[in-house]
């Protein structure tokens, strides 16, 4: 059996016998007057009135008997069978295809569709033309490859065989433009913001850094866009959105990619508890419109989305499944509780880090249904507002479906002073050498100073979003190219 640079040398004569009849392998367009999906859905009529057509797409199958071939051609809409005759074509026409094309070859064809003695709907060529030569052959058993991360690493190929991958993707981008239309119609206005930040901010999470020559300053790849976005209501803007790719040099697991999609929007002059209701809205109106009821299958398991979503305060949950009362535990024990549960933390983390880190272990791979996770201890997130009736506690919740975290939304805190204090706070943990802690921003803060109106904040991972709703275990399923480690 030949090998695959035998096969490409063997290519490589093909496209200098096609150039060596001074025809281009890689024409600049074709002269395409239907798609393939197009042809199928108008067979009748067009093979009634014997109207020629021109189809275009990449061989996928050749099948050769004697002086006629078979051939299956499909484009990025579906698949038709192509029929070449030696006494249609000429021997010199039909020498040329025999001996040129391969599978994996893009090929344009005029001729008429007609259906053969089994039924099959069949474009007869009178003409053809290369329009791409490929030099690799395709690979024969890709579908159903075990090796999933070649599959990742090669994922023009992924969705070449596997139509469930491309379906996947088609529901991505469905489901952003649903949220776009969904926001848009609540009257919020998407924005863009910097990507390449002087100051990372908006989560605790560690940054990627870069340098930027023309200025000679550094410079941080954002982690979140959430700073910038909340100045622009200190400016007026009531409701405002944001749709794009965050970075954060963290681990790679199911749950993580180091880039991955946010999406962030704000909403002056409401609170958390209007966000809930609103994010009840969001996912109703989303799963209804991609599925047509309000559950999903996710991993074999049954996940409801009919409103109200379950309620239940983090110290509560922290109660029920570790075994621990967070109000009454100090640090130093809650460290020994988290060692004894085998969770792991940073050495110099608070006791809200600590707690954070429990919760993910321990409680949230017992949330199934959508459940939101609220008034989390103050300090998990220093940018949230505390509750007034309790000051030990956020104005906050986490929503959490199929044991993701899917969104992370509270009241803005915008009180200037307050941020200052919680910033340097946060500033001590990272002098200590706590990485993921959040930098104080004196530019955030002068903007605060300015005023900036009571409001409520709403993030939500894309990614995590549309595995769960695509039934894919993990991130790299939905992402088009994730991260992966170079082959040595």
């Amino acid at each position: 059996m030949a090998t695959i640079e035998e096969l490409r040398k063997i290519r490589l004569k093909k496209l200098e016998a096609i150039k060596a009849l001074l025809i281009n392998p890689y024409p600049e367009k074709t002269k395409r007057t239907h798609k393939i999906e197009e042809a199928l859905e108008s067979f009748s009529s067009l093979a009634a009135a014997k109207k020629e057509v021109i189809l275009a797409g990449r061989i996928k199958s050749l099948r050769q008997h004697g002086g006629s071939t078979f051939l299956d051609i499909e484009d990025g809409t579906g698949k038709i069978q192509g029929f070449f005759r030696e006494d249609r074509l000429g021997e010199k026409g039909y020498a040329f295809f025999s001996d040129n094309f391969d599978i994996g070859d893009f090929i344009e064809i005029r001729g008429v569709l007609f259906k053969t003695k089994k039924g099959e709907k069949t474009i007869e060529a009178s003409d053809f033309k290369i329009l791409a030569k490929s030099l690799l052959p395709l690979p024969e058993k890709w579908h159903g490859l075990q090796d999933i991360e070649e599959r990742f690493r090669k994922r023009y190929l992924d969705l070449l065989f596997n139509p469930e991958v491309k379906t996947k993707f088609e529901i991505r981008s469905k489901i952003i433009q649903t949220i776009r239309e969904f926001l848009e119609k609540n009257g919020f206005l998407e924005v863009e913001t910097p990507i390449l930040q002087p100051l990372y901010g908006g989560a605790k999470a560690k940054p990627f850094k870069t340098h930027l020559n023309a200025l000679n300053i550094d410079l941080y790849l954002r982690i979140a866009p959430e700073l910038y976005l909340k100045r622009l209501l200190v400016g007026g803007l009531e409701k405002v959105y944001e749709i794009g790719k965050c970075f954060r040099n963290e681990g790679v697991d199911r749950f993580h990619n180091p880039d991955f999609t946010l999406l962030e929007f704000y909403w002056a002059y409401a609170d958390y508890k209007d966000l809930m209701k609103l994010t009840e809205e969001l996912f109703t109106s989303l799963i209804k419109k991609l599925f047509g009821k309000s559950e999903i299958q996710y991993e074999g398991k049954k996940i409801s989305f009919k409103t109200p979503f379950a309620r239940i305060e983090f110290d509560q949950l922290l109660k029920k499944y570790a075994k621990i009362n967070l109000e009454e535990i100090n640090l130093e024990t809650l460290g020994k509780e988290a060692k004894k549960l085998e969770v792991k933390f940073e050495e110099n983390a608070g006791k809200s880090e600590i707690a954070d880190e429990i919760y993910k272990k321990v409680c949230l791979p017992n949330i199934w249904e959508p459940t939101f996770i609220i008034n989390h201890p103050l300090g998990t997130f220093p940018l949230a507002k505390g509750l007034e009736s309790n000051s030990s506690k956020l104005a906050n919740f986490q929503l959490i479906a199929g044991n993701f975290e899917l969104v992370n939304a509270f009241s803005e805190l915008n009180d200037p002073l307050e941020q200052r204090e919680r910033f340097e706070e946060q500033e001590k943990f990272f002098r200590k050498g706590l990485e993921e802690a959040q930098r104080k921003d004196e530019d955030f803060i002068e903007a605060l100073e300015h005023g900036m109106p009571p409001a409520a904040g709403f993030g939500m991972g894309i990614d995590r979003l549309v595995a769960l709703l695509t039934d894919s275990h993990s991130l790299r399923e939905v992402i088009l190219f994730p991260t992966m480690k170079p082959k040595e």
